[in-house]
């Protein structure tokens, strides 16, 4: 049981560091990148001609590498989740790692309207992303939004992690609002602060993998496994 709990010691720190570098793109109030941070995407932060892409990059390095080990130290033999939700939060933990490292390596080239012989971008979805970057990123937030699903779904039926309900479903509805302003606005014409959007969504997402990082550190799934067992209804006896 003990080796049991440090490994859940050992995830749930995973995922704490992995939200807290998934957040350095706070680090451009102190750097000043010459950015909008209420127009501008995260993504142009480590766009190959900006100063200090390397932070950035190196941030989402490291995100994806906890995430990954994370998800690997939930699914390796013997394996700490079974249910299918559970399971499903822990694959897509996994995918949210590689697409977030795939994001850091693929990053855009250049800004269009800002860096000398770029070309402009076309239109349509997110079109400051028009780039192989753009697949990595809709991946990589396709499999966070996955796995917070996934996990919440686990929490209220298991009641496995209970942190995670209240808490973290609370920061998660704020994550649901902030892409649904992003995905209508980018549909309208007008300035509707995309920016902002985005730095609320991902904001949150480091948040909420901090809150299964802490329930998991507090998850004692073997005496889940207890309670489940030791409230199971005895079988019945017919006299004879």
């Amino acid at each position: 049981m003990g080796g049991q709990h440090a490994r859940c010691v050992l995830i749930g720190v995973s995922l704490v560091l992995a939200g807290v570098f998934y957040s350095s793109w706070v680090l451009d109030f102190f750097f000043h990148s010459g950015l909008d941070p209420m127009r501008s995407f995260l993504s142009e932060l480590d766009s190959g001609h900006m100063p200090h892409r390397n932070v950035y990059v190196t941030g989402d390095l490291l995100t994806g590498c906890f995430s990954l080990l994370a998800a690997v130290g939930l699914l390796a033999p013997p394996r700490l989740v079974h249910d299918k939700y559970s399971v499903t939060a822990a694959v897509a933990t996994a995918a949210f790692g590689a697409a977030t490292i795939a994001d850091a390596l693929m990053p855009i080239e250049c800004l269009a309207g800002r860096d000398p012989g770029c070309p402009t971008q076309p239109q349509g979805l997110l079109p400051q992303l028009q780039h192989i970057h753009a697949m990595t990123s809709s991946l990589a937030v396709f499999a966070i939004f996955t796995a917070m699903v996934a996990a919440s779904l686990a929490a209220w039926r298991r009641r496995d992690w209970p942190d995670l309900r209240f808490g973290g479903g609370l920061v998660f509805g704020v994550v649901v609002l902030a892409t649904a302003w992003m995905l209508a606005a980018d549909r309208l014409d007008g300035d509707y602060r995309l920016g902002l959007a985005q730095r609320i969504q991902v904001g949150g997402m480091s948040i909420w993998l901090a809150f299964w990082g802490v329930a998991i550190m507090r998850w004692r799934p073997e005496e889940m496994d207890a309670n489940k067992h030791a409230y199971k209804c005895p079988p019945q006896v017919t006299e004879s």
